[in-house]
C-alpha cells in the first residue's frame, strides 16, 4: 500500500471526526432538553428518526421540507462565496411567490407547457430583484447588505400580506386572506406519486452544479480571489461591485424559486405564513455546510427532517409545538460553541 493511501484516510478521517464529536453532543443536549419537558430522553429521540424517515411518508415530509430550506441555503450560500452575509432569502421567497402567482392570475387558463415554466421564470425573476437591490447596494455604495437583505425580508412579508387581503383575495374565501385556488396546469408535479415535488430536483441539480463551479471555474477562483482580498482582485481586474450583483441576483432568484414551489406544489394558492422561516433556517444550514453546496444538501435534509419529526411529535407524542424550533436553536448553539472550542484547542496545541 502506497504511503500517500494511508495518509488520505486519515485526512478523510480528521474532517468526518469532528462532524461526528459535534453530532454526538448535540444528541446528548437535545436528550436533556426532553428530559426537562417531561419526555422520555431516548423514546423520543427514535420516535424522531421514525417520523422523519421510518416510512414513505415520514420520508416525503421530510423531503417536503428539504426543498425550500436548500434553496434558501444556496441563496445565502452564493453570496457568501463573495465574502457577503445576505439574510435575505425569506423575503426573497415571498417576492418570487408574488411574481409567481401573478403569472399564474394573469394566464390561469394557459396550458399548463406554457404556464409552468412561466410561473417559474417569474418566480426566479421577483428573487432576482430582491437580490439585485442589495447587491447594487452593497457595490456601488458599500451598504451593508446584512441590514438592506434583513430589511426587505419585512418588505416582502407585507407585501404579500397586503395581496392577499386586499386586490388578490379570493371573496369565496369566507374572510381567509388567501388568492383563488392555482389551475391544474400550474401545480408543480410531485415525485413518485409523493408531496415531494419538483423544487427538491431543483435545488439538488443546483447545489451539484454551483459546487462544481466553485471549485472548478475561473468564476469560482475570482470569487475567491475577491474575498480573500477585494483590492488584490482589483489590482487583477476583477470588478467586486459586478461579482456583488451577480451572485447576490442569482441567490435572489434561487430564494424566489423556493417561493413558488412551496406556493404551486405544497398551498396551492399564495397566503399568509408561506415561509415557516424557510429562510433563516437556510441562513443555519448555509452556515453549518461551511457554505459548501455539497453539505448543504446532507444538512438540508438532517434539519427537513428535524421540522418534520418535529411536526409529527407534537400530533403523536404531545411535544410542544415549539420543540423543533428549540432543537435547531440547539444545534446552532451546539455548533457555535464546538467551532470555538476547536479553534482554542488548536491554538493551544500549536
Amino acid at each position: 500500500m502506497s504511503p500517500e493511501r494511508p495518509q488520505g484516510i486519515v485526512r478523510v478521517l480528521a474532517g468526518i471526526l469532528p462532524a461526528l464529536i459535534m453530532a454526538v453532543i448535540f444528541v446528548l443536549v437535545a436528550m436533556v432538553f426532553f428530559v426537562s419537558i417531561g419526555k422520555p430522553p431516548l423514546r423520543t429521540l427514535i420516535d424522531m428518526v421514525i417520523f422523519a424517515v421510518g416510512d414513505t411518508y415520514s420520508l416525503s415530509e421530510t423531503l417536503v421540507k428539504t426543498a425550500p430550506i436548500l434553496l434558501c441555503a444556496l441563496a445565502t450560500i452564493l453570496p457568501a462565496r463573495l465574502g457577503l452575509a445576505s439574510v435575505g432569502a425569506d423575503g426573497q421567497l415571498f417576492i418570487g411567490a408574488i411574481f409567481g402567482t401573478a403569472v399564474v392570475l394573469a394566464f390561469r387558463t394557459a396550458p399548463a407547457v406554457i404556464l409552468l415554466p412561466a410561473m417559474l421564470l417569474g418566480g426566479m425573476i421577483g428573487g432576482t430583484l430582491w437580490g439585485f437591490v442589495p447587491g447594487l447596494l452593497r457595490g456601488r455604495l458599500d451598504a451593508n447588505e446584512t441590514i438592506v437583505t434583513l430589511l426587505l425580508n419585512y418588505v416582502g412579508a407585507l407585501l404579500v400580506n397586503s395581496l392577499v387581503f386586499g386586490p388578490w383575495k379570493n371573496p369565496n374565501n369566507l374572510g381567509w386572506p388567501a388568492t383563488v385556488n392555482f389551475p391544474a396546469a400550474a401545480t408543480l408535479p410531485g415525485l413518485f406519486g409523493t408531496r415531494a415535488h419538483l423544487g427538491l430536483l431543483f435545488g439538488m441539480l443546483s447545489a451539484i452544479g454551483f459546487g462544481i463551479l466553485f471549485a472548478k471555474s475561473r468564476w469560482g477562483r475570482e470569487l475567491a480571489i475577491l474575498k480573500g482580498n477585494a483590492k488584490v482582485g482589483r489590482m487583477i481586474g476583477l470588478s467586486f461591485s459586478r461579482q456583488a450583483l451577480l451572485v447576490m441576483s442569482i441567490g435572489g432568484a434561487l430564494g424566489g424559486l423556493a417561493g413558488i414551489c412551496e406556493v404551486a406544489a405544497i398551498q396551492g394558492r399564495l397566503q399568509p405564513g408561506i415561509s415557516a422561516g424557510y429562510g433563516l433556517t437556510g441562513f443555519l444550514v448555509a452556515w453549518l455546510s461551511g457554505h459548501n453546496p455539497f453539505i448543504a444538501i446532507v444538512v438540508s435534509f438532517l434539519i427537513g427532517g428535524l421540522i418534520a419529526a418535529g411536526d409529527s411529535l407534537q400530533l403523536y407524542a404531545k411535544v410542544p409545538a415549539a420543540s423543533a424550533t428549540i432543537l435547531q436553536g440547539l444545534l446552532f448553539a451546539t455548533a457555535l460553541a464546538f467551532g470555538g472550542l476547536s479553534q482554542r484547542w488548536r491554538r493551544f496545541r500549536g
